[in-house]
This record gives C-alpha cells, structure tokens and sequence, in this order.
C-alpha cells in the first residue's frame, strides 16, 4: 500500500495542469492550426472579405447598431474560437485519458484523486483559450476589429463561454466508451450553435419559432456579453442574466465531470 500523503484539493489540480502545461510548452505547434490559426482566418475572411462586401448597406448597419461589420462580428468569433477549442479539448483528448493512452490511470493511481484530474483538465483547457485568445485580440486590432479596450471584457466572456461548454464535454466524453459519440456533439451541436446563435447575423432575423433554441446555447450568451463589452454597450440586467445562466453551466459541467470521472476511474 502507498504511503504517500494526498496533496490538497488546490494542489492536486495544480500538480494536473503542470503535466498538461509540461506536454504543451513542447508540443504546442500540433495545436497552432486548430487554436490560432483556423479563428484568425474566419476572422480575416467573413470580417474583412465578406465585411467588405456588406459594408454601408442599410440592413448592415441596422443590424450591427452602426457599428462596422468587422468590429461587430470580431468579439462574437473570439466566443466561437473558445467554444470551437474547449469542445475539441475535452471530446477526443479525454477519451483517450480513459481509453486510449490511459493517462487518467496513471495519474489516480497515486493520491491525485478522479475530481481533481476532472477540475485541471477543466483549468487547464480555460487557461489555454486565454492564451489562443489573447493572440486572436492581437490579430483583430491588427486588421482593424477593434475600437477600444473592451474587447478585453470581450476575452474574459469568451474564455468563461469556452470554460463552460469544456465542462459540459469533458462530462460527456467521460461517459462514453467508443470515440463514435463525437460525430453527434460536433455535427448536431456544434456546428449549428456556431451558425445560429448570432455570429454572422442577429438572431432577431431567425424565424421566430427557432429563436429560442438559439437563446438556450451557451455561445449566443457568450456573444451577446463579448459584444457588449467590446461595443461598449453595457445593460446591467442582461450582462448579468448572460453571466449567471454561464457560470451555471460550469459549476454543472464541473459537477458531472467530477462524479463521472470518478465512476468511469473507480472501475
């Protein structure tokens, strides 16, 4: 029987996201594509190109607030950009934790308890969509989607919109015991939240049947609240109805992920 003391709940995370940080600071070029690169080039082509297009037609402009097409759409794919990688990081990387290279196995079979591996994956994908992100701002006021500081109130919305769905799929994918399930998250949830949840266009303009599927995914209320920090156009009431309805979201996400990794590891 092991000896060895089980470090505290905060430490034992801790000791988590090292190992994580640890494989990313020397493999992080395998990720560039898919957490930097791919968001950047959305940003250049629907903000820019497509921007161009649309610029100073009347319905734009209404739409928008009178706010440039490219400054309007920039904070709502940073919330894609975060959703799009907190997904991808807790669907196939965490099945191969339990299944694959069984790296969830090794690291429970000391004191770090299942909850603790659940909560620093969590941690560690939040802390990585800051990084992604922050290189996202860089680039959007490069090309001119930006106008103001708030588009750093927009990241911070961002990163809790990518946390909570991280959570809510880390939960999934430790349930699910073929890799098959991910074809559904992404093709059936995704995918349609990433178009109709008021990216490229208000959601006001859905048939009005469909409005409120939109107003239930977790990304519409992660733009709405980028958007308002980066156009600078605060409500208290909505800003934290949007907050609260996300951070509910988390704590759940969390929740599950702890209970399900720790049925999923006790066996």
């Amino acid at each position: 029987m092991s000896t060895a003391v089980a470090p505290g709940r905060v430490r034992g995370v801790l000791l988590v996201v090292e190992h994580f940080w640890t494989w990313y600071r020397h493999n992080w070029r395998a990720t560039a594509v898919s957490s930097v690169l791919q968001p950047v080039l959305f940003l250049v082509a629907f903000g820019v190109g497509f921007g161009s297009l649309v610029a100073g037609r009347p319905g734009v402009a209404a739409a928008t607030g009178g706010a440039p097409y490219l400054v309007w759409l920039a904070p709502a794919l940073l919330a894609v950009s975060a959703v799009q990688s907190g997904a991808f990081e807790s669907s196939y990387p965490v099945f191969s934790g339990f299944t694959w290279q069984r790296t969830y196995h090794a690291m429970t079979a000391g004191p770090i308890s299942p909850a603790q591996v659940a909560v620093a994956h969590v941690a560690w994908v939040a802390i990585k969509l800051t990084l992604t992100g922050t290189v996202f701002v860089v680039v959007a006021v490069l090309v001119g989607g930006v106008t103001g500081p708030g588009i750093l109130g927009a990241l911070v919305a961002a990163v809790v919109t990518g946390t909570a769905v991280t959570a809510l799929v880390t939960a999934y994918a430790a349930t699910l015991r073929s890799d098959q399930g991910f074809n559904v998250l992404f093709r059936l949830i995704v995918i349609p939240i990433t178009l109709f949840s008021g990216t490229f266009f208000p959601v006001e303009q859905l048939p009005a049947v469909v409005r409120p599927v939109a107003w239930i995914s977790p990304l519409w209320h992660g733009t709405e609240l980028g958007r308002a920090a980066a156009l600078d156009r605060w409500q208290l009431l909505p800003a934290l109805g949007h907050l609260a309805y996300l951070v509910a979201l988390l704590l759940l996400g969390l929740v599950l992920s702890a209970r399900f990794f720790a049925r999923r590891l006790a066996l």
